[in-house]
């Protein structure tokens, strides 16, 4: 029976970075990289990492190079976020076998995305992801990505999902706040999150009542995400706002300007010192003239950040005096 559900109590919430795969010249995963940007993210207090997903180009990686990217993660992260396998592959049968590929992995969630290739109706993906479901060693993410499966998960069938044994929310990256915004308003089944996977909705989602976002342009800089959840669980409504401001007008231009959202934020991790400007498709990799540009809207990104932090600390003296 669906009740209302307070959104604090799930185990699956908060800021879970989309971890990009730092990518040599040559095209093959550069781990010393991977372990610089995963210190980056868990260093800086993340919930949890999304690995293998879309951001890290995971249709593209071999089980075992996802094998041993969810090892290096793993190893540095300590056991301070949760882990969430992602394995983007075309049908059930491809993912099962993925999944049991990397059993020894041990993540605490397990992420598909609807079967892709061919059309399929909304019965065929509650199939998909019952049978899943019932294989997994880890609770289930439903991976709502229209845009790259050409096959878009629908309300009514997430509602039918949220009800079915080990599966433990979405990540919806379709960028219909329509219905997003429907299924968080509505009474919800217990245990069942509630993920935004969009950069630009993640503050609305959280005011709406998401239980967490999945970014991946927080790759490129993660500090206002985290800020904008920790004000977000305050009820601090005015800063969720004026952070997301911040992302949608400033930080994400590096995209805009791209017209890639991986590409964009591979060159902003290489430019901090920890990735690589590569694409697995070495065609996709941003070209020097544009890496230029990448950094100067970084540069009046942070410098934009450090006056915002300012002037809030300012007014919170003027709080407490």
């Amino acid at each position: 029976m669906v009740t209302e559900v307070d959104p604090a109590s799930s185990g699956l919430k908060g800021i879970i970075p989309a971890l990009i795969t730092p990518i040599d010249e040559d095209g093959e995963v550069d781990y010393r990289l991977l372990e610089k940007q995963t210190a980056y993210l868990s260093d800086a207090g993340v919930d949890g990492l999304f690995i293998g997903g879309g951001t890290a180009e995971g249709a593209y990686l071999s089980a075992k190079e996802k094998k041993e990217i969810f090892s290096t993660v793993r190893n540095v992260s300590r056991g301070r976020q949760f882990l969430c396998a992602a394995y983007i592959r075309p049908s059930t049968k491809e993912v099962l076998e993925e999944m049991l590929a990397l059993a020894s992995c041990k993540p605490d969630y397990v992420v598909a995305v609807a079967p892709f290739y061919f059309s399929m109706r909304q019965e065929d993906i509650i199939a998909h992801y019952q049978k899943i479901a019932a294989n997994s060693c880890a609770p289930v993410i439903i991976y709502n990505i229209p845009s790259t499966t050409h096959n878009p998960i629908l309300l009514d069938t997430l509602r039918i999902l949220s009800e079915v044994d080990n599966i433990a929310g979405v990540k919806d990256s379709s960028g219909d706040f329509c219905a997003f915004s429907r299924a968080v308003l509505a009474p919800r089944q217990p245990g069942f999150s509630w993920i935004q996977g969009e950069d630009y909705l993640g503050g609305p989602s959280l005011m709406a009542g998401a239980e967490g976002i999945v970014s991946g342009l927080s790759n490129a800089r993660v500090e206002p995400y985290l800020r904008m959840y920790a004000a977000a669980r305050k009820g601090d409504w005015a800063r969720v706002r004026a952070y997301q401001s911040l992302i949608d007008e400033d930080l994400y231009a590096i995209v805009r300007l791209c017209g890639n959202s991986i590409s964009s934020v591979k060159v902003a991790s290489e430019l901090a010192g920890r990735g690589s400007r590569w694409m697995r498709q070495a065609s996709l990799a941003v070209p020097a003239d544009q890496t230029t540009r990448i950094a100067e809207i970084l540069e009046r990104y942070d410098s934009k950040l450090a006056t915002f932090e300012s002037q809030f600390r300012d007014q919170q003296e003027k709080t407490f005096q």
